[in-house]
């Protein structure tokens, strides 16, 4: 049997095709099989698995169906028309559900799995404000920052490891009361008994490992999954040879970082800020 491998961080096309693999091959579901549920020739579903055919609304829709996911392919179709995701971040997505072990860092803003509503909002609402992006695309980030969000309540919730710069802390987004609310989500985060919350102070220096964002994912069969992005430009690998040395420089990172108690006392500390100001 012919089986073209496919490279998910090649187009937002190519990373839909390879999302829409995944799920029928997680249920032992065929092409055929697939289309029947979906009203589509095989060899039309074949099409979009391998990117030589883009999907429409209708075939996003139609997989929405009969994967029962809520409205993920739509949401992965309207990016992938609009491409206000970065390449890579779909598929990473998808990995991200399924994760046992998720490790972030994050540089600025407080990383999406850890958002309020209202802090999303305000991010969406400012990109759209300075014509990044248009107003549907702002509302789509933030119903993804909660579909992201939702599918990590389940029974076996993943272990959730964040290393957040101080900077993610001390920005203020949105004006006090929102801040005060986020400052206070991370608190109650950090409380969770699946969660470690530290921050990396502005006093690391170039003790600091990474520059840039940094996600790595531990899949139930051990595998890993890294994503990375700068500011034009999203990179998901799944390569154990490129990721072992970003687990190292994580390691690294959360060894140099505040413990979890100080950390707390930190944001705390940042809370007070905001109640003064």
């Amino acid at each position: 049997m012919n089986r073209k491998e496919l490279n998910p961080d090649s187009s937002p096309q190519a990373a839909f095709g390879a999302r829409l693999r995944s799920s029928r091959e997680e249920r032992k579901w065929t092409q055929e099989e697939l289309g029947q549920r979906m009203e589509y020739a095989s060899c039309h579903m074949s099409a979009v698995e391998t990117g030589r055919k883009p999907p429409t609304l209708r075939f996003s829709r139609s997989a929405d169906l009969a994967f029962g996911s809520g409205d993920m392919f739509e949401r992965l179709w309207r990016e992938l028309r609009n491409g206000s995701l970065l390449e890579g971040f779909p598929e990473y997505v998808g990995y991200e559900g399924r994760a046992v072990e998720i490790r972030l860092f994050q540089v600025g803003i407080v990383p999406g799995l850890l958002q309020t509503p209202e802090y999303a909002r305000v991010l969406a609402d400012t990109a759209v404000a300075r014509g990044a992006i248009p107003p549907e695309q702002g509302d789509e980030r933030v119903a993804l920052v909660a579909e992201r969000q939702a599918a990590l309540v389940r029974p076996r919730p993943p272990m959730v490891m964040a290393v957040l710069d101080e900077s993610c802390i001390r920005r203020p987004v949105g004006g006090p009361e929102i801040m005060q609310a986020q400052l206070q989500r991370l608190v109650e985060f950090a409380a969770l008994p699946n969660t470690v919350l530290q921050v990396a102070p502005y006093d690391m220096g170039e003790l600091r490992p990474f520059d840039l964002p940094v996600n790595l994912l531990t899949l139930s069969d051990r595998s890993m999954v890294a994503y990375a992005e700068a500011q034009t430009r999203g990179h998901m690998d799944r390569e154990t040879t490129l990721i072992v040395p970003l687990l190292t420089a994580y390691h690294q990172l959360q060894a140099e970082a505040l413990s979890q108690a100080a950390s707390v006392a930190m944001i705390k500390q940042a809370m007070e800020g905001t109640i003064r100001g």
